[in-house]
């Protein structure tokens, strides 16, 4: 059953320049929306790359499994940092941080 008072209430906050929808689901939306910017970032190879990384793979295992350089490995890495925006920091764990983006956790 619609209750009359809601949808009145909805349709002055339209007409009102507002939204139909809740706020907060507008807001993880757009949320979901910024990280699938960031991945789209990506170039397919960094992709792979960071796919890699999700493996727990080392850089020399990346190279391996994707018939790659170290040096390449290393760039694309490096791509994926940059990318996310992620500040070269010695205390940071950039490689974990990278896959927890990757899984839309962070």
């Amino acid at each position: 059953m619609v209750d009359v008072a809601d949808v009145l209430a909805t349709v002055r906050r339209i007409a009102g320049g507002g939204s139909a929808v809740d706020s907060e689901v507008v807001g993880q939306i757009l949320q979901r929306s910024q990280k699938r910017s960031e991945l789209d970032r990506l170039s397919p190879r960094d992709r792979e790359v960071l796919a890699a990384l999700a493996e727990g793979l080392s850089n020399r295992g990346i190279g391996d499994k994707l018939v790659i350089s170290q040096g390449a490995v290393e760039k694309h890495i490096s791509n994926v940092f940059t990318k996310f925006d992620f500040e070269p920091e010695d205390h940071a764990h950039r490689r974990v941080l990278a896959v927890l983006r990757d899984l839309g956790t962070v």
